[in-house]
């Protein structure tokens, strides 16, 4: 398990306001060096910037809304924050503040800010208000709230950003007459390199580890599916779950997550809940995690809270990966990712390949109203719009990605 929760107690970890840093380190291109040496990414294209400079000439407090499909996401939007030009404040987890001094110092240099995923921060969600009610600078929040290496296809969204860009309108259109928008924001990632070696390189070494003969004679979409199948059927084996043979990927998913977080909400939630996956596991982890963070449990006690941890951050990763994902439409960047997930699963890292190009597109504005339209069961209309309008920029950008051809033997 990644170490995205820190047992200690929160402290909410403001920004700079300054904003003379994150324009120095755009225009000196810093965050390019990080892109390339970390990431993997070489070249990049900004589309619709204009879009974001009407929105802030016109004064407006904006919310950035993009998908998050990589780590390297927000250090990428540095290309946006250069060309517009532009700073934004970034709301970040706060697990990313806890990386060494200057990785926490760097963060509140160029406008991060923290939130505590594991409960309900007041003080992350008034300093996001008051950034989008003053209109000083952009707001990015990555409303999917997680990485999930699946750049065609959106996890949930959170319904924070719709309540902080909401209360932030009422407050502007109370004191002076301003406007919140919202935009949607579309990063696609293309992959320039040799996907053969790549992926069956890291494909090689998983099935080493199953002590299998290598595949390398088979496609790599047939070794893909082969390997998860694999791995997915370790999980059931290890959890003694019996899952018809006939099943598909999707009902495996379901149980098996079913199985991990069924007997926790059992305990810590008065009974099984059927919301999405991300709003399970953060109503579990806000039950299990306080006390382990700010009080002297016994030591059985942690021991047995972390191992509930741990079953929440599997059923996490069991859930990202979608049906069919690389069988329906095979490019080599579903390709990749698929790979990479399956590493980064397995060892909590993954290899730097490189040759990335980066397209950041930005969508039309979204007005934000003030009042939250009543009597509707179909989730909140604000957050139903920027996903709408992410699930099209992504449709359309996937097109852009190339299609995975086995070479002749």
């Amino acid at each position: 398990m990644q170490q995205v929760l820190i047992e200690k107690p929160y402290e909410f970890v403001p920004p700079f306001q300054a904003t003379w840093p994150a324009r120095l380190f755009a225009r000196l291109g810093f965050f390019r060096r990080n892109l390339r040496k970390v990431h993997g990414v070489i070249d990049h294209e900004c589309r619709n910037l204009n879009r974001l400079r009407q929105s802030i000439n016109e004064g407006h407090g904006v919310m950035l809304c993009p998908n998050h499909s990589r780590t390297a996401d927000a250090v990428a939007m540095g290309f946006v924050a250069r060309e517009t030009p532009c700073e934004f404040f970034v709301m970040a987890s706060w697990h990313l503040f806890n990386q060494g001094w200057f990785n926490r110092f760097m963060s509140r240099l160029l406008g991060g800010f923290s939130v505590n995923r594991e409960g309900l921060d007041r003080q992350a969600i008034d300093e996001a208000v008051r950034i989008l009610q003053y209109a000083k600078r952009p707001l990015l929040i990555f409303p999917e709230g997680t990485t999930s290496r699946t750049n065609d296809q959106l996890m949930a969204l959170m319904e924070g950003p719709a309540f902080i860009a909401r209360t932030a309108a009422k407050r502007r259109a109370k004191e002076n007459g301003g406007k919140v928008v919202v935009h949607p924001v579309g990063i696609k990632y293309l992959f320039g390199g040799d996907i053969e070696h790549s992926a069956g390189q890291v494909l090689s070494e998983i099935e080493h580890r199953l002590t299998w003969k290598k595949k390398n004679h088979l496609p790599l979409v047939d070794r893909l599916v082969k390997v998860g199948n694999a791995l997915l059927t370790l999980k059931e084996l290890e959890h003694r779950l019996n899952v018809n043979a006939e099943s598909t990927l999707r009902q495996r998913q379901t149980t098996m997550v079913n199985h991990l977080l069924d007997p926790l909400e059992a305990q810590w939630l008065g009974g099984p809940r059927r919301e999405g996956i991300a709003v399970r596991i953060k109503n579990l982890r806000m039950k299990i995690f306080p006390e382990l963070s700010r009080s002297a449990l016994p030591a059985d006690e942690r021991k047995r809270r972390w191992q509930q941890l741990q079953d929440t951050y599997l059923a996490q990763q069991i859930d990202c990966y979608p049906d069919q994902y690389v069988t329906r439409f095979p490019s080599v960047d579903r390709i990749l990712e698929t790979v990479e997930k399956f590493e980064e699963d397995l060892t909590d890292h993954c290899q730097l390949h490189g040759k990335l190009r980066v397209i950041i597109e930005i969508d039309e504005a979204i007005e934000v109203s003030p009042e939250r339209a009543r009597g509707s069961n179909a989730g909140d209309p604000l957050m139903n719009s920027i996903r709408s309008a992410l699930e099209k920029m992504l449709t359309r950008l996937q097109s852009e990605s190339k299609m995975y051809v086995p070479p002749k033997t």
